[in-house]
């Protein structure tokens, strides 16, 4: 889905605090679920039953799973201080995690899968807390390669439920359920303006359950056994605290899952920011570190429960794309919605009911807006050739590992299943690479200062030195001096509604790059997102700048690019200067 299909009233309507009836939150809740709910309730499933698991710490870990994973979503959409992106973010069981807590299951039980799991949400943590360490390697092009590989990782296994179906079905039922979902999806999301379009997805679930049901596909058995409200006996086998052989072995598996599960959570909080706003916005860094706080969180409330990892679930930016509408009380709402279904039983089996082709039509429509968000992602961060040969080779390395044409492993354990999964050796190839072209890079100088006026006389010898050293011109050196200075004026406006100004420091780094200079300044946080201020100057009339516009309008001039990224206590502002000065990159 583009833009260009989605009605104007509903696009002016982007915005993450926007009040939406609570009947149309919970609509668009429901449809979110239908995606959410098959994955938390059999991941689970298959994961414990073939560890071998009693069945009732099978109910126990399905059920802990789907309350997780409400909890989590409300988490991500409310924003508790640091905790939380703000934004629709779905949270479902981890695939990636199912070889692995298979492998802690058969060693030592729930017990064992419980401590790993809390370690793996310890790290995430971790990473929530120091992600501007990673800014260079989890960059756009990485993550936005991980969203587009995604859809290529999860339709071959989606393709596979089409076959799904009873013994003795006709053999063009499942083709004709699943192509009427597909088809009244589609149309109405192309054809349709205002409400109508909202409801596309239930529409098309609902006529295709009913194609599915004349050639009874749609399980109503299922329905009737089910109970109406009930909670199975909890089960909490404790944590293993032993830290025995089985544990160290595993270890090192769980960190790599907590990797995978960060990178995951990190493009959907990206890319669920580039679609939640009617115009074009920088990317707040905050909510990215607030969204895998939240992720830390629910894992660490699955590990003390005794179940499987949680992770990012696509399906937000994916419904915001098709419905245009991004108001966070829809992830309230979705939250809510897997809570109460986690203690309703027959409600949980309404959906389970649905036939897997039907899934599957629904899953290619929210797949297919995923890959166009992922490449947007790559995109509007502005692709060169380094940046566009890593999305591609990486892109396709992850198809060919998820084709098996690459590697043709068709085993059972943790390295086949990673070598078996494009999302993982595609992102793996990203960062790989990613990392290579930095140590190519030139060495960067540095100096650190105090954030203060007073600093401008030694940075500029530091300039002067450093054009020297790459064999600049007079004009260059000016240019990257005028440069320094409107950073520096914009850094000390930017900073003045904090506190403790005196105190903060400045880092700023210098790098050649091609033929032009990369120069980066890190200090500590402000308000106001910089790169949004140059977005907006464009639309201010002359009568209507202020005083604290003038250094933004000649940086503005003297630089080809500014990319600002805000992260808690750190900001980190990049100017790139050409020796002719091109004008800003108007893609933020």
């Amino acid at each position: 889905m583009t833009n260009d299909t989605i009605d104007p009233r509903s696009e002016a309507r982007r915005h993450p605090d926007e009040k939406i009836p609570v009947l149309l939150a919970l609509g668009l809740a429901l449809q979110l679920a239908c995606l959410v709910l098959p994955g938390a309730v059999m991941i689970p499933t298959v994961v414990f039953r073939a560890a071998g698991q009693p069945e009732d710490v099978l109910l126990w870990a399905v059920f802990a799973s789907v309350a997780a994973c409400g909890a989590t979503t409300i988490l991500q959409a409310r924003r508790f201080g640091r905790i939380g992106s703000g934004y629709i973010l779905a949270i479902g069981t981890s695939g990636a995690a199912i070889a692995v807590s298979i492998a802690a299951l058969a060693a030592g039980g729930p017990a064992l899968l419980a401590s790993l799991v809390i370690v793996l949400a310890m790290v995430q943590f971790m990473f929530s807390a120091r992600l501007s360490l990673f800014r260079r390697i989890l960059t756009p092009t990485v993550t936005g390669t991980i969203l587009m590989l995604t859809p290529v990782t999860i339709m071959p296994v989606m393709f596979e439920q089409m076959a799904n179906v009873p013994s003795g079905t006709p053999p063009q039922a499942s083709l004709l359920s699943a192509l009427t979902t597909l088809v009244v999806i589609t149309g109405i999301s192309l054809a349709a303006k205002g409400r109508a379009r909202l409801w596309s997805p239930v529409v098309g679930i609902i006529a295709g359950s009913t194609v599915a049901g004349m050639f009874g596909l749609y399980d109503i058995e299922r329905i009737a056994r089910a109970s109406w409200i009930g909670i199975p006996r909890p089960v909490w086998s404790g944590l293993d605290l032993d830290f025995g052989i089985d544990f160290w072995v595993l270890l090192p598996a769980f960190l790599f899952i907590s990797l995978v599960c960060t990178m995951q959570t990190i493009s959907g909080a990206i890319a669920i920011q580039r679609v939640s706003w009617a115009g074009s916005r920088a990317v707040d860094f905050r909510a990215v570190q607030g969204a895998v706080a939240a992720d830390g969180t629910g894992n660490l409330l699955s590990g003390l429960a005794g179940t499987m990892p949680l992770g990012f679930r696509p399906t937000g930016a994916s419904m915001v794309e098709i419905t245009g509408i991004s108001s966070r009380s829809i992830g309230v709402a979705l939250g809510a919605v897997l809570i109460v279904l986690a203690f309703i039983p027959k409600a949980l089996a309404v959906i389970l009911a649905i036939p897997g082709p039907i899934i599957t039509a629904f899953v290619l429509v929210t797949m297919a807006a995923i890959f166009i968000v992922g490449m947007k992602l790559i995109i509007q961060d502005g692709v060169d050739y380094r940046n566009g040969l890593i999305s591609g080779i990486s892109f396709w390395i992850g198809a060919g590992f998820q084709s098996g044409a690459i590697v043709p492993v068709r085993g059972s354990g943790f390295a086949d299943a990673f070598l078996q999964n494009g999302m993982l050796t595609g992102g793996v190839a990203a960062i790989v690479l990613t990392i290579f072209v930095e140590l190519a890079k030139p060495r960067h100088r540095r100096i650190e200062a105090e954030l203060d006026l007073s600093a401008l006389r030694d940075i500029q010898e530091f300039i002067s030195e450093f054009a020297s050293q790459r064999g600049w011109g007079a004009q260059m050196e000016s240019r990257l001096k005028a440069v320094c200075e409107e950073t520096l004026l914009t850094l000390l406006q930017h900073a003045e509604s904090g506190k403790d100004i005196g105190q903060r420091r400045l880092l700023l780094t210098a790098r050649g790059e091609d033929r032009g200079a990369v120069l980066e300044f890190i200090t500590s946080k402000g308000e106001e997102n910089i790169q949004d201020r140059f977005a907006l100057l464009g639309e201010a009339s002359a009568g209507a700048m202020i005083e604290r516009e003038v250094s933004l309008r000649l940086l503005r001039h003297l630089a080809s690019s500014v990319h600002h990224k805000q992260y808690h206590d750190t900001d980190i502002v990049t100017v790139r200067v050409e020796p002719h000065g091109a004008g800003i990159s108007r893609r933020i």
